[in-house]
């Protein structure tokens, strides 16, 4: 097959292409919610994961889509990336996926069938690999690649993890480390080494498969992805939801090996200036640095999980099973005049 690079074939990349929260608040706002379906017991109130529906015997069936273009030049691999990331939704939501669907767009006239197939092998790896079937899906002729899934799952009601559900006085930790959007920029401004994205690459394609385990823990209080908002953005999202306020520790945040090299030689996502003028207003003071990385769009993002202080051992052991050393990045507390406060 030729080499080709679908990163030349599209505008943005990955959950880079998102939205801004702000515009999306505003297509949003005349939106009524869905209240007079009672067993809709997560729907788009608190900017949730996935919405679950009640199936009345103490589960919820769990529905999530998502999908954008091409954040990487090999197609399997770009395949790979969008599944993990739509299934990390569900993960998030403490749910088991049941089946997913391909939402595929593709441009007939400029990129060939067998790359197009070479997309949908990856994201059929990575449903193997969480153990479900692609059952299908729809697509469509497109100016840009686009691929994504629309996934179904499952979860006990008990054990949702919702964005209302964190309290003060928790631990927050992240699991995967930050920075994807500005390596992905610097590839696509052809400034990195191939070696060097290699660490980006291997975070987007681990499924957070963690949070299927993680959600039954009574020290958990609840769980999100973080992805296209950026860091900063589904934390404070958690804050307004839960009505309560987060302190960061920047120097805790892990990052992605030559992140601070690329940043600083201006490899800036354009989400993540989109990210800053939508919800800045809610975070503390900043410094530069803080914000381009704070509010950098992450593609399939580890889980922000909300841990409650006396609980912590358990949290850790499961931790250590997945392969994980963590330690918090920051805490929560009671509301504030800020969302979120950077130190």
């Amino acid at each position: 097959m030729q080499q080709i690079k679908l990163t030349e074939y599209s505008h943005g990349a990955g959950c880079g292409c998102k939205i801004s929260p702000m515009l999306l608040e505003e297509i949003l706002k005349d939106s009524s919610f869905e209240t007079f379906y009672p067993e809709l017991l997560v729907g788009n109130e608190h900017k949730d994961d996935a919405a679950a529906f009640d199936l009345g015997n103490g589960t919820s069936v769990l529905s999530t889509t998502d999908f954008f273009m091409p954040i990487v030049d090999d197609p399997f691999t770009f395949g790979r990336i969008a599944a993990t990331n739509a299934l990390s939704d569900i993960y998030a939501m403490g749910g088991t996926p049941l089946m997913a669907i391909a939402i595929f767009g593709w441009p007939i006239d400029k990129l060939s069938s067998e790359v197009a197939r070479e997309v949908i092998e990856g994201g059929r790896a990575v449903c193997r690999e969480s153990g479900i079937p692609l059952a299908g899906g729809h697509s469509i002729d497109s100016p840009e690649p686009i691929f994504g899934l629309a996934v179904t799952g499952l979860a006990e009601n008990k054990n949702l993890m919702m964005n209302s559900g964190a309290k003060e006085d928790c631990f927050i930790f992240i699991t995967k480390p930050i920075g994807i959007g500005i390596l992905t920029t610097a590839q696509k401004q052809k400034k990195i080494e191939a070696t060097e994205l290699e660490a980006a690459i291997e975070a987007m394609v681990t499924l957070n498969k963690i949070g299927l385990v993680l959600a039954p823990l009574e020290s958990v209080a609840t769980m999100t992805d973080v992805t296209g908002f950026g860091l900063l953005g589904h934390l404070s999202e958690v804050c307004e939801a839960s009505k309560i306020s987060a302190k960061i520790y920047f120097d805790k945040v892990p990052l992605l090996p030559n992140v601070e090299k690329y940043r600083a030689m201006g490899c800036i996502a354009g989400g993540s200036r989109k990210n800053f003028l939508s919800y800045g207003n809610k975070i503390s003071t900043m410094t530069q640095q803080q914000q381009e990385i704070l509010c950098d769009p992450q593609t399939s993002g580890g889980l922000l999980i909300f841990v409650e202080k006396d609980g912590l051992n358990e949290f850790y052991k499961v931790a250590i099973e997945y392969g994980l050393t963590l330690e918090p990045i920051g805490e929560t507390m009671s509301k504030g005049s800020y969302a979120v406060e950077v130190l």
